[in-house]
């Protein structure tokens, strides 16, 4: 059996602490959890398929943001289940209060033969790494550790990337761009 593989993106902004953008899964099986229950905007890709190309498709997916700019690669982490996440980090801003998401489907309750929609992801927010930390999933704890150090060694403030869909601007200062 083909090991399953997922791609991603950890955005990051300066204000003027290191924040992270992370998304809560949505659907009843995660309504409850909070610490430990966190990602960053991920999702599954197939052979052929390029990763980076699936970490920026599956955050639209997931928040119905675009991004653009320069993508740092980080190591890719095992996850407790066996699963390998590949990640790329990205300064960007956007508005968790503007995150769309695509929804996918579950009986529920288990055996009632009613089928429900749910949100990929229910909620988004920005956290500072000693926060993210904690409310990310333990299997993704190190591209947060890799962001911070790589931030370390960098130390020079490179252009922020732009995250958007076509649209009108969140905000007159905000680098984010929102629209349907």
């Amino acid at each position: 059996m083909a090991r399953k593989t997922s791609a991603g993106l950890l955005l990051f902004r300066r204000c003027p602490e290191v924040e992270v953008f992370l998304v809560h899964p949505g659907g009843p099986f995660w309504r409850k959890k909070d610490a430990g229950a966190w990602s960053i905007p991920k999702g599954e890709f197939a052979a052929g398929e390029e990763p980076l190309q699936a970490a920026q498709r599956e955050f639209t997916e997931e928040t119905g943001f675009t991004i653009s700019g320069e993508f740092r690669s980080l190591d890719p982490l095992k996850q407790p289940g066996g699963k390998i996440v590949y990640a790329w980090a990205i300064e960007a801003d956007c508005d968790p209060a503007q995150v769309r998401s695509n929804s996918f489907s579950l009986e529920w309750p288990p055996k009632s033969g009613k089928m429900q929609q749910y949100p990929e992801v229910d909620r988004a927010a920005w956290f500072n790494i000693s926060e993210a930390k904690e409310k990310i999933l333990s299997g993704q704890v190190g591209f947060i550790e890799q962001l911070t150090e790589d931030l370390g060694r960098r130390k020079s403030a490179a252009q922020p990337a732009k995250c958007e869909v076509p649209g009108r601007p969140l905000s007159k200062s905000a680098n984010a761009k929102r629209g349907r």
